[in-house]
């Protein structure tokens, strides 16, 4: 099982970025797909959430209207569309796989999202 996250990297105040996250080695629909971010000094928190094969969504108060977050059942891959960025939303973004009958879950390596001018 392996989850891979990409599209990190360094944004000015009101820019957008795409976070991608390639799934492989699990059943892409049996798992509602996340994305968690954390912050230096704080705790992960959640951000957004799909179920693996598309459908309902849900968001952090925090982010909503903000980012959206989107599935592609080819690709096995959860994305996570980020507008109007905000310094606040500086942090490392994860993405995490939780099993939807059980506490199977996996986790990717993170990356980087800096929001600075």
């Amino acid at each position: 099982v392996q989850l891979v996250e990409s599209g990190g990297g360094l944004v000015q105040p009101g820019g957008s970025l795409r976070l991608s996250c390639a799934a492989s080695g699990f059943t892409f629909s049996s798992y509602v797909m996340k994305w968690y971010r954390q912050a230096p000094g704080k705790e992960r928190e959640l951000v957004a959430a799909i179920r693996g094969a598309g459908g309902s969504t849900n968001y952090a108060d925090f982010v909503k209207g903000r980012f959206t977050i989107s599935s592609d059942n080819a690709k096995i891959t959860v994305y996570l569309q980020m507008n109007s960025l905000k310094p606040e939303d500086t942090a490392v973004y994860y993405c995490k796989a939780d099993h939807l009958l059980s506490r199977r879950a996996y986790w990717g390596q993170g990356t980087q999202v800096t929001v600075s001018s």
